[in-house]
C-alpha cells in the first residue's frame, strides 16, 4: 500500500524554524517527483516546493524562496522541508505529494498521484 506520512509541524514564533518530514512507504521516493503544498484557512492549496526524482531540479514558490529547502534521504525513503525565518503567512496545513518520476518539476495538484495527510504549521507573532 502506498502511503505518505507527513510530520514535524507545530507552533513556532515568527523568525523560527521547523523541519517537516514526509515518510514514504510502498514506493521509492527516488523514483518519484515529490512536492510540498500548503493550504491556509480560506485559501486554495498552493505548491511551495518540488524536487525531481533525480534531484536534478528543484522548485520554490516566490513566497518561500531563500527560506525553505527541500531535500531527500533515499536510505530513509523520506523527504524533508526545512523552513527557516518563518513568517505569519506561512501558517497553513502542509501536505507532501508524490508524482511520476519523469525528471521534471510538477506544479499542479493533478500531476500528483499520492498525498500525505497534512501537518499543521502555525506561526505566531
Amino acid at each position: 500500500e502506498v502511503q505518505l506520512q507527513a510530520s514535524g509541524g507545530g507552533l513556532v514564533q515568527a523568525g523560527g524554524s521547523l523541519r517537516l518530514s514526509c515518510a514514504a512507504s510502498g514506493f521509492n521516493v527516488d523514483e518519484h517527483t515529490i512536492g510540498w503544498f500548503r493550504q491556509a484557512p480560506g485559501k486554495e492549496r498552493e505548491e511551495v516546493s518540488c524536487i525531481s526524482n533525480d534531484e536534478g531540479l528543484t522548485y520554490y514558490s516566490d513566497s518561500v524562496k531563500g527560506r525553505f529547502t527541500i531535500s531527500r534521504d533515499n536510505a530513509k525513503n523520506t523527504i524533508y522541508l526545512q523552513m527557516n525565518n518563518l513568517k505569519l503567512e506561512d501558517t497553513a496545513i502542509y501536505y507532501c505529494a508524490a508524482g511520476p518520476g519523469d525528471y521534471n518539476i510538477k506544479y499542479y495538484e493533478y500531476e500528483y498521484d499520492y498525498w500525505g495527510q497534512g501537518t499543521q504549521v502555525t506561526v505566531s507573532s
